[in-house]
């Protein structure tokens, strides 16, 4: 496979990285939305916990078949076609929540879900660093991340005004994904690049090459979410009310967006090992700083610190990966960065919780402070160093 041209070579195709934020922008507020109306749509027909549970994890299970399968499917059709099947594939997935109310429907709609989603990041990501001199990477690595943060956040909003009754809001997203897949098509005539084939393989190759961005993704996905999922619980545990709770999220989530573009900026400005490392510091040490604030106020400036933190670190990981590899091994890497969000995610999640039920309160959010410390020590050691760029 050929290599792609140096970064500085090139004038950024702006078509393929507005095909690659309007693509994403969309999913992001189609999946903020419909995944807390999956939920609430399954326990309103009395469906149990354990499985709607298990309908959330058939779209994990998408998610991984999907990425496994990533070089496969980048042979069987070009890149930028794969992202508008991809969004195809959501649109008729549902549209399959919005026709049908059979559960078992909506396992298979899930997990088409969950193999769509995949492929639109995995190929998006690649495509963006494809298109992006290395002067942007980092400012364009920015509005992405902000796009997607933005939609997550914008998604929940919109439940009170279009219900979760008679599949309305399936629809109406399914149709408005329908037509980003259009203009998405529209868009990509005027592209000058393409995202490339995943070699074989590539995927541990990416890992053996790179583990230190790897596991900036771990630490990323290990800080996220703790902080949407676990730290609402210690602030109801510390006796504040599920109002502040709840607003915590908010607060996480719409700080992350504004700032992405100003991490993308430093970025391009600043050794990208520096901004690195100070992001899973300043996430660490905000995370230690919970259980010594009581104020409602301090505790939502440190959690909107936390927040734009730990998303920044994957804004660094992303601006990276097109910052030392070409080709091929773009793909390959998004595809390994999906798998080590999840895996940074379940662990996250769970060594929290299990922390605070087992040691004690303010231990969960302090051992989740430490812990990125030490991520933080590995990355400036690995990053140190700084490989030539790649082919794949």
């Amino acid at each position: 496979m050929q290599m792609s041209a140096i970064a500085e070579d090139f004038a950024p195709d702006w078509a393929a990285i507005a095909v690659v934020i309007l693509g994403v922008t969309a999913f992001s507020v189609g999946q903020g939305l419909t995944y807390p109306l999956i939920a609430l749509v399954l326990e309103s027909r009395g469906v149990s916990s354990s499985l709607a549970g298990l309908n959330a994890s058939v779209f994990a299970a998408g998610l991984a078949t999907s990425t496994l399968l990533i070089g496969r499917l980048t042979t069987m059709l070009r890149g930028d076609r794969l992202i508008v099947a991809g969004l195809i594939g959501a649109s008729v997935s549902l549209t399959a929540f919005a026709m049908f109310d059979a559960v078992w429907v909506w396992f298979v709609a899930r997990f088409l879900l969950g193999v769509s989603t995949s492929i639109i990041f995995t190929i998006s990501e690649a495509w963006l660093n494809t298109a992006c001199p290395d002067r942007l990477r980092g400012r364009v690595s920015g509005i992405y991340g902000a796009s997607m943060c933005a939609g997550f956040a914008a998604g929940p909003l919109a439940i009170p005004f279009v219900g979760t009754e008679d599949g309305f809001a399936f629809a109406l997203v399914a149709v408005y994904i329908a037509f980003v897949a259009f203009a998405s098509v529209m868009l990509g005539r005027f592209a000058r690049t393409r995202p490339e084939r995943s070699s074989a393989g590539g995927l541990i190759q990416f890992v053996r090459l790179a583990p230190i961005l790897v596991l900036m993704v771990v630490a990323f996905g290990f800080s996220d979410i703790a902080a949407i999922s676990t730290i609402p619980l210690y602030f109801v545990e510390r006796g504040y009310s599920e109002n502040f709770a709840a607003f915590v999220v908010t607060m996480v989530a719409l700080p992350t967006a504004l700032a992405q573009p100003l991490v993308g900026y430093l970025l391009d400005r600043i050794p990208r090992g520096i901004i690195t490392v100070g992001s899973a510091v300043t996430c660490g040490a905000s995370f230690m700083a919970l259980p010594l604030l009581t104020s409602e106020i301090a505790l939502l400036v440190t959690v909107s610190v936390l927040g734009a933190a730990s998303f920044s670190l994957y804004t660094c990981a992303l601006t990276l990966l097109g910052d030392r590899f070409r080709g091929g091994l773009l793909v390959s890497g998004a595809a390994a960065y999906g798998l080590a969000y999840a895996i940074g995610s379940a662990a996250g999640s769970g060594a929290m919780g299990v922390i605070m039920d087992s040691v004690s309160l303010d231990a969960g959010p302090l051992s989740i402070g430490i812990t990125m410390l030490v991520f933080a020590g590995i990355f400036a050691f690995g990053l140190a160093r700084r490989p030539a760029a790649r082919k794949g």
